[in-house]
């Protein structure tokens, strides 16, 4: 069985796919770039590195393989301890192998496992479809050369004075200027008197108004039958997507055996309903930004549990 294939699928949805006797992959998030010096172009993108301390089975491969397959859990278990003695056998005799779509791993003259990723597939399903580009340089100087040119030119063009031409004018043109002239004058006596008639009417009006207003005023009322029903708010508490997780357990007593032991020690400790993998899982705890977890689980791995995770789901 190839369990390279769903390795591959299982990096777009988690950020700690563990291979159990082998190490773990996780996945970082990292921002768009752009680098100026090429003038390129870079989408946001997970960055996968290697842990080769991460080796205790969570359970998310095997049984991942086992429902893809239709296989039993054990089977799954038994086809990854196969892979895993092939790509040792392979590493010894040839110092180097590859997982498809995921990385190259070589040893170095220390006898340390190096692990180099591959670059031309974007785990993070957020880009999906976004791809890098350079983009051409923007040329400048052609554009300023030619505005220049255009100002020597307007500089040594000679102004030409356009003289209307004189022409006679006719008799009848000089009555009709007249008789405009006339309108103009009745207009300009006539306009400021129909403004000031305009305007004492609207004084009159708003006057009538306001007094019919005042009378509305004092002889109103005022009722209160139905006293306004108090509100009451509901505050949504801010959602815990991000868990620290302990393990995931076969067997439901295991899984409760933990999750008291948890809080003895103090962790606010959870225990989520079987997953569709049959497991029980307990965490360490839930938090509301992924980098409260990571501070967390940080500590928990270097306290009392180097295999400790964070699974990132709304629960």
């Amino acid at each position: 069985m190839n369990i390279e294939h769903h390795i591959s699928q299982l990096l777009y949805r988690y950020q700690c796919v563990t291979v159990p006797g082998f190490g773990a992959f996780l996945t970082e998030i990292q921002s768009a770039q752009l680098i100026e010096s090429s003038n390129s172009f870079f989408p946001p993108k997970k960055m996968i590195s290697f842990n080769a301390y991460l080796k205790n089975n969570d359970g998310l491969l095997a049984n991942h393989i086992a429902q893809a397959e239709k296989t039993s859990y054990e089977y799954a278990v038994s086809a990854i301890q196969y892979e895993v003695h092939n790509w040792k056998k392979s590493l010894q005799e040839n110092g180097i192998f590859s997982i498809k779509n995921v990385g190259n791993f070589s040893v170095n003259a220390d006898k340390n496992l190096i692990f180099t990723p591959y670059d031309h597939i974007n785990y993070l399903t957020n880009s999906f479809g976004l791809s890098a580009f350079v983009s051409p340089m923007v040329k400048r100087e052609l554009f300023e050369q030619k505005i220049e040119a255009l100002e020597e030119n307007i500089k040594e063009t000679e102004v030409i004075a356009l003289i209307p031409e004189r022409r006679k004018t006719s008799a009848y043109l000089k009555y009709a200027a007249v008789f405009v002239l006339g309108l103009g004058l009745t207009g300009a006596i006539g306009y400021p008197v129909y403004q000031q008639q305009i305007a004492n009417e609207t004084i009159l009006v708003e006057k009538s108004v306001q007094k019919q207003v005042q009378n509305k005023i004092q002889e109103a009322t005022f009722f209160i039958e139905n006293p306004v029903p108090a509100v009451t708010l509901t505050v949504k508490e801010s959602k815990m997507s991000y868990h620290i997780m302990a393990g995931a357990f076969r067997e439901e007593r295991n899984a409760q055996k933990t999750f008291e032991k948890l809080s003895r020690q103090g962790y606010k400790a959870r225990r989520i309903p079987q997953n569709k993998y049959g497991l029980f899982p307990v965490l360490y705890g839930s938090y509301a930004t992924f980098a409260e977890a990571e501070k967390a689980k940080q500590e928990i791995q270097n306290t009392v549990n180097p295999d400790a995770w964070v699974l990132v789901e709304s629960l």
